[in-house]
């Protein structure tokens, strides 16, 4: 793996966000390299490698008077390395990591940040799910990955907030928010209104990375409507590179495609198996590097998810 870190001044960025997502197709991403971008005074982005090895989600942190908001556990050894991170641009504790959901690359890090004293922070809507899918998903990673996990013990989010919970100290100011069910029932998104900033957890991703297991595509595409209604100028996505507003309209636009391929394919009689076949988004390739029928589970899932609408 290699580490780098940008320091990236607003002019510079605003050409970054210019070049938007051109960049996946023209290989100047890198998912081999975790990247450290400040992406604002004291506001950092963490850009996760993903290939060779998907290492996690990505993180960021906002550096606020007297503490530390950290953005994302993921799993717990890259929980430990962002403490590291953290240590080199401030020595104010870290009070606070929020999950955007319960997934494990997301909030299995959260044993390492309570051991030093942080309050784990999610959407209350996600509640019963740490308490059921996450803890089980901890105990069979701690099975599966001994020298990943060791002997932590899960640790529970110990602050959930209904709809809005607000971090603002006159210098800093973050809104975290739960706008619905989207990839996960328990959803929320970190957004930085002085800023124009917006971490999206997995409601938002860059690249062949949406996993709709726990998803309801409608709710999904609800959320980023939502999303685009804010001032958004930089989009930190839950996997892949930080961008501009525009991934919001491109994530959205496969969920908004995928739904209306699968009912157009079902409404002439294709079954799941043909729709697999037969199911092309041209422009999803462009932007997440393989075709769309490759992601076979999203298939399904939407499948189902129309067919008990219809059934219903």
């Amino acid at each position: 793996m290699q580490l780098r870190h940008r320091r990236v001044c607003l002019t510079i960025l605003s050409a970054f966000i210019l070049i938007g997502l051109s960049g996946w197709t023209s290989g100047w991403f890198k998912p081999t390299e975790t990247v450290i971008t400040e992406i604002a005074p004291g506001v950092f982005f963490r850009k996760m490698e993903t290939e060779p090895k998907f290492l996690g989600s990505n993180q960021g942190w906002v550096i606020f008077k007297d503490f530390v908001l950290v953005i994302e556990a993921s799993f717990p050894d890259q929980a430990a390395a962002i403490i590291k991170e953290i240590r080199k641009t401030t020595d104010k504790p870290i009070r606070y990591v929020f999950d955007t959901h319960y997934h494990g690359d997301h909030a299995d890090g959260n044993p390492i940040f309570t051991n030093i004293g942080a309050a784990p922070i999610a959407s209350e809507n996600s509640k019963t799910l740490f308490e059921t899918k996450g803890i089980a998903g901890f105990e069979k990673s701690q099975k599966e990955k001994p020298d990943l996990y060791g002997s932590l013990k899960y640790a529970l989010p110990s602050l959930y907030f209904p709809t809005k919970l607000v971090i603002d100290d006159g210098t800093q100011r973050v809104e975290l928010w739960h706008l619905g069910h989207a990839h996960t029932a328990g959803d929320a998104v970190a957004w930085l209104p002085k800023y124009g900033i917006v971490f999206t957890g997995d409601a938002c991703v860059n690249g062949a990375f949406n996993y709709t297991g726990d998803s309801n595509t409608e709710g999904w595409i609800g959320v980023l409507t939502k999303l685009q209604e804010l001032p958004v100028k930089i989009v930190c996505p839950g996997h892949g590179e930080m961008t501009g507003k525009e991934l919001l309209a491109t994530q959205k636009r496969y969920f908004v495609e995928l739904r209306e391929a699968i009912q157009m394919l079902s409404d002439k009689g294709r079954t799941l198996d043909e729709i697999k076949q037969q199911l092309n988004l041209p422009f999803y390739k462009d932007w997440a590097g393989v075709e769309a029928k490759t992601r076979v589970e999203n298939i399904e899932h939407v499948f189902g998810e129309l067919t008990k609408r219809k059934a219903g």
